[in-house]
């Protein structure tokens, strides 16, 4: 058998199309199948419109998204689990390339997630670019991951010291009991906290997680982001003034940061970025240089899971990713090392000129 389980805090405008989703995904399979809506503390409609669309329905009250899906992975009847977000639509050929891979004994794995269509442009082309970084590193976001009952069961499930950042931690977790496989087919997934002024926040809050990861094991560090309650909100925001202005900011900024490299080994490019323009890309490659700073503790972070790690091939990975982490954070400490003197010397001269 295989097991669907899906977490859902108020999720009515989204529950429908992701169990449509997951029944017409299961039933290519021609395998018995179930699918598990575990809904913690939800005060909408989720869990009859759950309901109405043959799922089995758990009730908790945990508002931790790890507890939520350690419930209904170790309530499924399935030996292939699949977790998958309530806001998130996955198709037939994600669903049978994961069975492939457990059927030739990866542990598991997940799908990378693209956004909805009504999510704002630099959030497209972000989570692309951060999905290229991801699938380089072997590791997969929530919105659907699977892996087998054995290897669920050897690794505890998911963290449940975490309130964020916990597939990461299941990434890590699962290569140490076998394969971990990032498949090439992506689902859909909501936008909504990429819209606006709120993406703004989000991205500002991951950046001080990547510098403090401790924020990660404190609910109220990360509400906002991933325990809010108010899901109208989210739409209302989008046209809002401010948020098209945030939307535009950070599209500039993604696109420095995506074209960056061309301008690296493509020399005569920068001949054409000049004046106002070359001052944009200059000051937007320093502010990046400085949270690239965040590279320091992901290295730290490897280098620990480098001694935890058993399988060989996956150290000679984790080596590559260390060298390639340490290349960059030295670059990026390196610009801000030689930036506060220099924009020192400036303000001098600008004030004595």
């Amino acid at each position: 058998m295989i097991s669907f389980i899906v977490p859902a805090h108020n999720e009515q405008a989204t529950i429908a199309r992701t169990m449509q989703a997951i029944h017409e995904a299961a039933r290519s399979t021609s395998q018995p199948y179930e699918v598990i809506v575990v809904d913690d503390a939800s005060t909408d409609a989720t869990a009859e419109i759950a309901r109405q669309n043959n799922a089995t329905i758990l009730t908790v009250n945990n508002r931790q998204i790890a507890a939520t899906r350690n419930f209904g992975g170790r309530a499924a009847q399935g030996e292939r689990l699949f977790f998958v977000d309530a806001d998130t639509t996955i198709n037939p050929r994600v669903v049978a390339s994961a069975l492939r891979w457990m059927d030739k004994g990866a542990a598991g794995g997940g799908a990378p997630a693209r956004f909805e269509g009504d999510a704002p442009l630099y959030a497209h082309f972000l989570l692309w670019w951060l999905g290229l970084w991801m699938r380089l590193a072997g590791i997969a976001g929530g919105a659907c991951m699977f892996c087998t009952r054995d290897a669920f069961q050897a690794v505890g499930g998911f963290d449940e010291r975490l309130f964020g950042a916990e597939d990461a931690a299941m990434s890590w977790a699962l290569k140490r009991e076998g394969r971990f496989v990032v498949l090439w087919k992506y689902v859909l997934t909501s936008g909504r906290r990429a819209r606006g002024v709120q993406g703004l926040q989000m991205l500002a809050s991951l950046i001080r997680m990547a510098f403090s990861p401790g924020m990660l094991t404190r609910r109220s560090s990360v509400k906002k982001i991933w325990y809010e309650s108010n899901r109208e909100d989210n739409h209302k925001i989008f046209n809002v003034l401010a948020g098209q202005v945030c939307n535009a900011i950070l599209l500039l900024i993604t696109i420095v940061m995506i074209t960056d490299p061309l301008f690296d080994h493509i020399p005569w490019l920068k001949t054409h970025i000049v004046g106002r323009l070359g001052t944009i890309r200059f000051a937007i490659n320093i502010f990046l240089a400085h949270i690239l700073l965040a590279l320091w503790p992901c290295t730290y972070f490897l280098l620990r899971s480098l001694f935890r790690q058993r399988r060989w091939l996956e150290r000679i990975k984790l080596v590559a990713l260390l060298a390639l982490c340490l290349w960059f954070a030295w670059g990026c400490t390196r610009a801000v090392i030689w930036f506060w003197p220099w924009l020192f010397h400036w303000l001098v001269h600008f004030y004595n000129g």
